[in-house]
């Protein structure tokens, strides 16, 4: 597997009724199976927002296709979605 830095937002964790702004869908280039995503929990993220950056934490899978999900200390703005993400730790 070759160094991964940097993913996309793809969404936020949604429910039928719910939207969680702390949670949300990873998407890894180079990362297209849940046995290559499982390698990336408990790393850190972080997402550039102006001058500060908000971090977060993998902390799951999201289906079988190599989505992770991550949990972020604040919640994340809509301008995030379709952003670029870096994984710090």
């Amino acid at each position: 597997m070759s160094q991964i830095l940097s993913g996309i937002i793809v969404n936020y964790r949604v429910g039928p009724r719910t939207q969680r702004p702390k949670e949300c869908i990873l998407k890894f280039s180079g990362i297209k199976s849940s046995d290559e995503a499982a390698r990336l929990l408990g790393r850190k993220v972080a997402w550039p927002a102006g001058e500060r950056e908000i971090r977060g934490k993998i902390v799951a899978l999201h289906g079988k296709s190599g989505l992770v999900r991550a949990r972020f200390r604040r919640g994340l703005s809509g301008q995030a979605i379709g952003t670029r993400i870096e994984i710090i730790g």
